[in-house]
């Protein structure tokens, strides 16, 4: 009964976790759903295939929806025996986005227990985890994955630390399991991140054992990892595989153009332009931010009340009190140096005060390497404005340089911070000696209320100014934008107050105990209340009940304009371009788009666009069988207009131009009949050997069957012939046949596809049969058969083989 016993505490903390997740986004249980405009960008993307599934019951890996053509690999694709994503979503299991939010608690606890805190301050401290400002607010515009995969990432740890501590079995099986689940979240920045912690982590413990000539349990350690990583990366092998071959495709690779749009020298070495990669990089003062969370502004569209200055400046101009509520709703005070900001990344003020507390009262080694990754990843978020280490990583540190939004990387400050905060409670409850204690409370109050005087301080030296100030004073006056920085400067001031509240409700609470006014338990249940209170009242600021709406509305995003339900009268296969919505999905929720929303969109259609269609070459909305651009008259009405010059689904041409190189080809774009000739790049299609083909007026070639994954031609020519099909070539899956015998084809016109057809009648097919899933998907049944046994192995040895053992973590950590 007392092995039972000992799990209440747990099966509690999941039962509060459950509860408190639900209650947060309450609007849950009213049937309502989250509106995310991210997951409403997502919904448009994936229509077709979303569609295709539902209709023929299998996978397309393929739509035509978005950007002219591309795999579904990064659009949420089912992959053959991906049972991790089947495990996921048993954890999941609650509704969207309440689930990602128990799962940030789940594995946050989970790592707190590996640690050695109790259960009671280990569900506080998840739950500080799990409130985090910025954990909220990407559930609050959709950045799903990006929580899926930060929600795995305690868990990760938590397996890594088990194994150093010699628990092979247990810690392999979790670093293992957590993996699998942490790579199949296809969120692989996040993942990239957490192995700068998990190698700081690698580093020290090498060096420790290494230095005790402990050679024998570095074996055993790196062989856990080993196997846990092969495991893990096999159960993950088609999407993992598919990205990889995807990644070459997209624009997170290298241009193969050494000459910019403008005709400038292409300089850049790395894979994505270098102010693309740091665009959203953290200003260096507004890190302050971290503990106090409007220092600079809040957000780009923050609810001010009826006390500010921006409220009394539109009354005194003239404007009714309602028209004055309804413009403060959502006001621009973010003055710091990112383009967007949604909300402050704030940890809170008491989290930040314990982890100060936590370098007085703590022994264990663990909290420095958490404090290393911690200050690591706040370095690497300023991005361009610490050039000097940003700059190192993207040329010299691999794969660095394949992710933008540089600021994303204080995911791993804030899982550090509050893990060191909780060790650092735990650990003063534990010293007995109560001048130490007293002396480790003072100096840290001492500490965090110095650095918020001293923030109130060099308040003067900022200017308070946001980076479009001057297009607010152009329309609505120099008087309105002064207002403007006057709340800016209160907010400074009013949340430097208000962490100083918490900071010293913290230490009062903390300093009570010690006087023995408050026993333990209660003084850790006040110090959760308020450190969560203060975390909640922040995020309500930014994720409340408003954002949920009626679940069709979230399922059914998109209603279809006058111009859409014209242009779907035409039940032809082509496609449409929306001038104003160049990277939106709302036309692909429609219509075969050439527009999209996706940081992995192809790279030379993106090229396409950079190049030649921003300079008004409609040649190549021809070449890609643009029959209707969407655009807007002088009166703001969206109308479809009509290219009476699109190609077509295919054609033949009379004449090659042959190059040799990608700069080549993109110049002969410039100036080019797309339906007389084809440019071929003969250093990567040798295979063409003519220039020239006879082409008269009766050769055709007709589109008959149309799906996303499979195209049925047939032609007509009199001679042989070169067909150009208005289709986006991809490398790798895409199957040609001529009267069902599999012939090559070759890429025309930087993006198209094209082949040489006999002369006669002949069926032509196109079909998508990616050997990339094939040989994915048997990685994965087999690497998933291997988890099975050795969770079932483990789970056997673990109950049954394994004897009590000296646990060195409290020493070594």
């Amino acid at each position: 009964m007392k092995s039972i016993s000992k799990f209440y505490p747990h099966l509690a903390a999941i039962a509060g976790f459950i509860i408190i997740a639900l209650l947060y986004f309450y609007p849950v249980l009213q049937g309502k759903q989250i509106f995310q405009s991210d997951i409403v960008q997502y919904t448009g993307m994936a229509k077709e295939q979303n569609d295709f599934r539902a209709s023929e019951n299998q996978e397309p890996f393929w739509t035509n929806s978005a950007f002219g053509g591309m795999p579904t690999y990064q659009l949420g694709a089912n992959y053959p025996h991906n049972y991790v994503k089947k495990l996921d979503s048993i954890i999941r299991f609650l509704p969207r986005p309440a689930d990602y939010l128990f799962l940030y608690f789940i594995g946050f606890y989970v790592l707190l227990i590996v640690l050695k805190i109790n259960p009671l301050k280990a569900f506080i401290g998840a739950l500080a985890f799990g409130l985090s400002t910025y954990m909220v607010i990407i559930l609050g515009v959709g950045h799903n994955a990006k929580a899926h995969a930060i929600g795995y990432m305690p868990l990760v740890l938590a397996g890594v630390l088990l194994v150093y501590r010699k628990r092979y079995i247990l810690g392999g099986l979790l670093t293992m399991v957590a993996a699998a689940l942490e790579i199949n979240a296809n969120h692989f920045q996040m993942t990239y991140y957490l192995l700068f912690l998990l190698l700081i982590i690698g580093i020290y413990y090498t060096y420790i054992f290494i230095k005790e000539k402990d050679f024998k349990t570095l074996g055993f350690t790196l062989a856990t990892f080993g196997i846990a990583a092969i495991f893990a990366i096999g159960s993950n092998a088609t999407g993992l595989l598919a990205t990889a071959e995807y990644a070459d495709f997209s624009m997170r690779a290298k241009s193969e153009l050494t000459f910019n749009p403008d005709g400038s020298k292409n300089t850049t070495t790395a894979a994505m332009d270098y102010g693309y990669i740091t665009e959203y990089s953290y200003g260096l003062a507004e890190s302050f931010n971290l503990i106090a969370p409007r220092l600079f502004g809040g957000s780009n569209s923050e609810k001010l009340g009826e006390d500010s200055d921006v409220y009394d400046y539109l009354i005194g101009a003239g404007a009714s009190e309602g028209q004055a509520r309804e413009f403060i709703s959502g006001l621009p005070t973010y003055w710091g140096d990112q383009p967007i900001v949604a909300a402050p990344a704030y940890i809170g003020a008491i989290v930040f005060f314990l982890a100060v507390l936590a370098f007085f009262v703590d022994n264990k080694k663990i909290k420095y390497l958490l404090l290393a990754g911690a200050l690591l990843s706040l370095i690497l978020s300023w991005g361009k404005n610490f050039a000097l280490v940003t700059d190192f990583f993207i040329h010299y540190v691999p794969f660095y340089d394949k992710f933008r939004a540089v600021s994303s990387i204080q995911v791993i400050l804030e899982l550090c911070m509050p893990a060191i905060a909780i060790i650092g409670l735990s650990a003063y409850f534990k010293e007995e000696d109560e001048a130490k204690r007293w002396n480790a409370l003072w100096k840290t109050t001492a500490i965090s209320l110095g650095l918020i005087l001293f923030l109130f301080l060099i308040k003067g030296f900022f200017n308070f100014n946001g980076s479009n100030d001057g297009a607010y004073a152009q329309n609505f006056g120099p008087d309105f934008v002064s207002a403007l920085k006057n709340d800016r400067k209160t907010m400074y001031s009013a949340d430097l107050l208000r962490s100083g509240f918490f900071i010293i409700v913290a230490g009062l609470i903390l300093y009570l105990h010690s006087l023995k006014r408050f026993s333990q338990t209660t003084a850790v249940i006040l110090v959760g209340v308020f450190m969560i209170a203060d975390l909640f009242f922040v995020d309500k600021k930014y994720v409340d009940s408003s954002s949920f709406v009626a679940a069709r509305q979230v399922e059914e995003p998109f209603q279809p304009t006058a111009a859409d339900l014209e242009i779907l009268k035409d039940t032809s296969h082509y496609r449409v371009f929306e001038v104003q919505g160049r990277l939106k999905a709302r036309t692909s929720y429609f219509h075969k788009s050439l527009s999209g929303y996706s940081a992995v969109r192809p790279r030379r259609i993106e090229q396409l666009f950079d190049y030649q269609i921003a300079k008004n070459n409609f040649e190549i909305l021809n070449m890609l069988n643009t029959k209707y651009v969407i655009q807007v008259d002088e009166k703001g009405q969206e109308f479809p207009a009509v290219n009476p010059d699109a190609n077509g689904n295919a054609w033949f041409v009379s004449k090659v131009n042959k190059v040799t190189t990608a700069d080549q080809e993109m110049k002969a774009l410039d100036e080019f009949n797309s339906l007389e000739e084809a440019i071929v790049n003969t250093s990567e299609f040798p295979s063409l050997k003519s220039s020239n083909f006879s082409k008269d007026s009766l050769a055709k070639i007709e589109l008959q069957v149309y799906k996303p994954n499979y195209l049925k031609y047939t032609s007509n020519n009199a001679n042989n012939g070169l067909a150009v099909f208005s289709e986006i070539y991809y490398p790798q899956g895409w199957q040609a046949r001529i009267d069902g015998k599999e012939v090559d084809h070759i890429r025309v016109d930087y993006t198209l596809r094209a082949l040489e057809i006999p002369k006669g009648n002949h069926t032509i097919e196109f079909s998508f049969e990616p050997q990339v899933v094939k040989t994915g998907s048997m990685i994965s049944l087999v690497s998933s058969l291997g988890i099975l046994l050795l969770i079932v192995g483990g789970i056997y040895y673990e109950f049954f083989f394994r004897k009590e053992e000296s646990d060195t973590f409290e020493e070594t950590e």
